[in-house]
């Protein structure tokens, strides 16, 4: 297999692990969703594009921090990775551990800008340590050339990560309507997203470790 090839299947990997955890039940998607419900698709989206952009900053500082790494030390790298691995499996065991049941709490919304939305996703998302700590877990792994720049690559990763998440949280805006009603109508949603990410989970874990 040519290692173009290769390339290609492991971007796509990355792009469909990302989607999946980006469509599962978490903080950012159903804060995306409260603010799309309930004060309308504009208010959701603004959000939406803090909370992307957030994810830039985490992208640089994993790019040139891990790359040093790299540059000094391949046993620390893979310790890295390997903790990556650890985390990761830890992270498939708060979930399963966690309710199934998405709650989309209506009430106490309080009614902010456009800006102010924007402002609120992007330090969301910078001053959140557990997305700094996903990222480091989670791109590693996913590494994809052994003579493209690793600063290059992480940033193509980054880039990958926001459009994917950039879609469908945009997605989950627009249609936070019809979303809402189906979550409410089928209870057994977030049973299946939960299994779904905790499968998502424990297979990253094993494919950055071989």
């Amino acid at each position: 297999m040519c290692i173009f090839t290769l390339m290609i299947e492991t971007l796509l990997s990355f792009a469909l692990a990302t989607s999946i955890l980006a469509i599962s039940p978490g903080p950012d998607n159903i804060f995306v969703l409260t603010q799309s419900f309930v004060n309308g698709r504009k208010f959701g989206l603004s959000a939406v594009f803090g909370l992307i952009s957030g994810c830039l900053v985490h992208t640089t500082l994993l790019a040139f921090g891990v790359s040093a790494i790299i540059k000094e030390s391949a046993n620390l790298f893979f310790i890295i990775k390997l903790f990556g691995s650890i985390y990761l499996v830890y992270l498939a065991f708060q979930v399963f551990k966690s309710d199934s049941s998405i709650i989309l709490s209506e009430n106490n919304i309080e009614k902010k800008t456009t800006r102010q939305l924007f402002k609120q996703g992007f330090i969301m998302n910078v001053l959140n340590p557990k997305v700094s700590i996903f990222f480091l877990a989670f791109f590693p792994g996913f590494l994809f050339s052994d003579s493209i720049s690793t600063v290059i690559q992480f940033y193509v990763l980054g880039i990958i990560f926001m459009l994917v998440s950039l879609i469908i949280f945009s997605a989950i805006a627009i249609l936070s309507g019809v979303i809402s009603e189906k979550i409410k109508e089928n209870k057994s949603i977030g049973l299946y997203l939960k299994w779904t990410q905790i499968v998502v989970f424990v297979l990253i874990a094993i494919f950055i470790l071989v």
